[in-house]
């Protein structure tokens, strides 16, 4: 293996790894579906349908991963749905 390919597969291998972080939204007993759904479309760009399926899977399992992305990407996105009252994390 040259050097531009091991050079070429180490940047592959942190890309994908900085890559696993996922926004975790949690069920709790406060939020409307309305307020989950209209804030997973505002905040972390979803469809309806998107949205809607992700509240329907906080509510029935509990918890549902709506995003994964980089940390640097999610951070912020993360922080508004605090915001806005969901309970979520970035693991």
């Amino acid at each position: 293996m040259s050097t531009i390919e091991k050079v070429q597969e180490a940047v592959l291998v942190e890309e994908q790894v900085g890559l696993n972080n996922e926004i975790v939204l949690y069920n709790d007993d406060v939020n409307t579906f309305d307020h989950v759904i209209d804030t997973l479309i505002r905040v972390c760009q979803h469809t309806a349908e998107q949205a809607e399926q992700c509240s329907i899977l906080v509510h029935y399992k509990g918890k549902c991963t709506v995003k994964t992305g980089s940390y640097d990407e999610l951070k912020p996105q993360c922080t508004q749905l605090l915001e806005a009252g969901l309970s979520a994390e970035l693991v």
